[in-house]
């Protein structure tokens, strides 16, 4: 089961550390710009980088969620390749969105699309497990049949 996850505990633990990254630079920030804890508002600069962590933040939880769903149900090997891009995504997102407000967008379309995609997917892997599981019909089987027979 372990060599089953690998992929997907590996961009796991990226994530944690991009995570922690975000962070670390809100807390750089904080002293640059002498934004003292709790507040959360400051020069535009501080704003940004504080927004563009407090976001990424935001959507981990849901990304995590979808990409071990996606590993699980449907593949290991397409949900860590979409994991990479998306954590890829969101760094850009977070350097866009320190430089300038517009830097932010193009990055997170991206990020996006690449998490629409495992929603997808992790969708389509669990409508076929609920298939096989509950109602005793393999769809990709039967769609390998009919394939074959035309």
């Amino acid at each position: 089961m372990l060599e089953d996850t690998v992929g997907l505990g590996a961009v796991t633990v990226l994530g944690v550390l991009e995570q922690a990254y975000f962070s670390l630079q809100v807390i750089y920030a904080r002293r640059k710009y002498s934004v003292p804890p709790p507040s959360t508002t400051g020069p535009p600069e501080f704003e940004r980088v504080f927004r563009a962590q407090a976001n990424c933040s935001e959507y981990f939880p849901i990304f995590i969620t979808i990409m071990w769903t996606c590993g699980v149900f449907f593949s290991q090997g397409l949900s860590s390749v979409c994991g990479l891009l998306y954590l890829y995504g969101r760094f850009r997102y977070f350097q866009g969105y320190s430089a300038s407000a517009q830097g932010r967008l193009a990055p997170l379309y991206f990020s996006a699309k690449v998490l629409w995609v495992l929603i997808a997917f992790s969708s389509l892997g669990v409508f076929l497990s609920f298939c096989r599981v509950y109602l005793n019909v393999d769809l990709l089987q039967r769609l390998g049949s009919a394939l074959d027979l035309a």
